[in-house]
């Protein structure tokens, strides 16, 4: 998610921009949620007296990773091909994972913290990306001195046009998963909400999300947690070159790039949100343009973040979708629906996230809605036979 204009292109990338298989995890140990198999193992084990004794070992809700990166539960560990070793001779063993960390109140473990802020150089998209995030939140300061109830109304607006209508319905259900089909007015026009959004534009939101998916979790994921909280929260974006190292060009977006609209966007983003933010200056001065732009934007901001976030550290796991991504429900009210994040990995087409009836979808409750009326069509749903392929035996 560039937040100025495009990421910088590389013509020597363009050799290894065909690849699309996820990248193995190096040799570490991620932990994760989720419930297994029922399966009881018998094992045997030795003791001092040299007589062998069994003793049954139930299973628990984690996942973890051995050194040839396949998945094993506490079931089955014991009969894994590697040698079972006392934690203190595999701590030494392993050497520099010894400072590995656990996320607060989690059990994703940090298995390579990334540093962007120090001890690197930064360029012109880098330094302009986080100057305008740097900016809104400074801007957001003078909130408790430029208070009044028509302020706040038009943030509130504003919350649910570009959060809504624009990032959750259309960049992200719409444009990046293709999840029902919309007439192209209609299209672009939430399609230009998202713009208003100022998370970048819909050509490079979309193309960093699907690069999210096809590398969820693994060292090509574009924001990960596995590299630290804040990194996948928002530090990553200040690093564009780190995602053209692990993603390449832009190139799994050919569907909007033919499409001139999407084009026009991108060449002249930023033109849009300032625009904005000098309509609400005419209209309504400076509380106006406080909350309209600089509240409003950074609340949207860390609800879409927390998603990438929060959604893969707390929370639980339905699906067996082989990655951190967590249901939250508290992200599910702030972010419309998008909480329910495991729901979404395991059915990334699906243009309804709450599967249960008591999830809080409020993007699919829209899209319900132009469904009836006739304006949104083929809308997608998992289907029962994929619902038990991908559920927890």
């Amino acid at each position: 998610m560039a937040l100025i204009t495009s990421q910088p292109k590389h013509p020597l990338l363009n050799q290894i921009t065909t690849v699309h298989c996820a990248i193995p995890r190096l040799n570490k140990t991620v932990i994760g949620l989720g419930s297994f198999t029922n399966n009881v193992k018998t094992i045997k084990v030795c003791n001092f007296n040299s007589n062998p004794r069994k003793f049954t070992l139930q299973n628990h809700n984690f996942i973890t990773y051995n050194n040839n990166k396949k998945p094993i539960t506490a079931a089955n560990a014991a009969f894994s091909s590697e040698p079972l070793v006392p934690p203190e001779q595999e701590q030494q063993e392993q050497g520099p994972l010894r400072n590995q960390r656990r996320i607060l109140l989690s059990d994703v473990v940090v298995e390579r913290e990334r540093k962007v802020l120090f001890g690197r150089k930064w360029n012109s998209l880098d330094v302009g990306t986080a100057g305008v995030v740097l900016a809104m939140h400074v801007l957001s300061l003078f909130a408790p001195f430029q208070f009044n109830f028509h302020a706040l109304c038009v943030a509130l607006a504003l919350y649910v046009v570009t959060g809504l209508f624009g990032i959750t319905l259309s960049f992200h259900r719409n444009l990046s998963h293709r999840s029902f089909k919309l007439p192209k007015w209609l299209e672009y026009t939430f399609a230009y909400c998202g713009v208003l959004a100022l998370q970048g534009n819909p050509i490079d939101w979309v193309s960093t999300h699907r690069y999210h998916h096809q590398f969820c979790d693994s060292e090509r994921d574009p924001h990960s947690p596995t590299e630290g909280f804040w990194f996948s929260h928002m530090s990553w974006l200040f690093d564009t070159n780190s995602i053209i190292e692990r993603c390449g060009e832009t190139n799994n977006v050919g569907d909007l790039e033919k499409q001139s609209f999407y084009r026009f966007i991108r060449s002249s983003y930023i033109v849009h949100p300032l625009a904005l933010g000098a309509l609400l200056y005419a209209i309504g001065g400076f509380p106006f343009l406080v909350w309209g732009m600089g509240v409003r934007i950074v609340w949207v901001y860390h609800i879409t973040w927390l998603v990438n976030s929060a959604c893969h550290v707390w929370g639980n796991q339905s699906w067996n979708t082989k990655d951190l991504s967590r249901n939250n429900w508290w992200v599910a009210l702030l972010a419309f629906g998008e909480g329910w994040h495991n729901n979404h990995h395991a059915f990334e087409y699906s243009a309804r996230h709450g599967l249960e009836w008591w999830q809080l979808d409020m993007t699919w409750y829209v899209v319900r809605f132009l469904q009836a009326i006739g304006l949104a069509t083929d809308v997608k749903l998992p289907s029962q036979s994929h619902k038990q392929k991908m559920a927890f035996n």
